[in-house]
């Protein structure tokens, strides 16, 4: 019976320490952590293309621009347009000579109700640098691995809709060279973003 208490001791000094192992890893590893270009040792960013109402778009295409991207859905209720208009604000603190040089990219996960003349459409309402892209589902889903983002379809039961599409929320910041500079929180002021674009330019 002496020995009982040591052993139950050394049980839990074990499971607390892969309890605590666990927990690091889940916030390092967390869909939602800003400021990281990578997680553990997959680099995110890289090239693309997607389809536009105007044809093909990489994002080679933007190279000797700072861009800023975000991935979502026209149909969203609330983040994407709040996050959009976020990005819009923030490239209309810049001077117009700034702003001339600056890129938006809208990336909808949801290319069965966002057509490429749709999304123009939505796109021009924030601002008439964004460019509004989507793809085929697989095309879409590169992007989305190659950027850490995350969506998932919803089925909507008793609703006009169908279905959501429950997503990240995230503003990518992508340096003139196409490398992926920052991962920022969807809740950044346009004051933060638009100082973090001016180190850019």
């Amino acid at each position: 019976m002496k020995g009982s208490p040591l052993k139950t001791l050394r049980i839990l000094l074990v499971l607390t320490a892969f309890l605590m192992a666990g927990m690091t890893a889940a916030f390092l590893l967390r869909p939602g952590s800003a400021d990281a270009p990578s997680l553990g040792a997959v680099r995110l960013g890289g090239d693309f293309q997607l389809q536009s109402s105007s044809g093909p778009v990489s994002l080679a295409d933007f190279r000797g621009h700072p861009v800023v991207m975000y991935i979502g859905y026209a149909s969203c209720p609330d983040v994407c347009p709040t996050s959009l208009a976020v990005m819009t604000q923030g490239f209309r603190r810049l001077s117009d000579d700034e702003q001339a040089r600056v890129r938006g990219i809208f990336i909808s996960v949801d290319p069965e109700r966002d057509s490429p003349e749709k999304l123009a459409e939505y796109s021009a309402f924030f601002h008439p640098n964004l460019v509004g892209l989507t793809g085929t589902r697989e095309q879409i889903d590169q992007v989305v691995r190659q950027y850490g983002a995350y969506y998932r379809i919803a089925e909507l039961d008793n609703s006009a809709l169908g279905y959501a599409v429950d997503h990240s929320s995230r503003l990518y910041l992508i340096a003139p060279d196409g490398s992926l500079a920052e991962v920022l929180s969807h809740n950044i002021t346009p004051d933060e973003l638009s100082a973090k674009l001016r180190l850019l330019l």
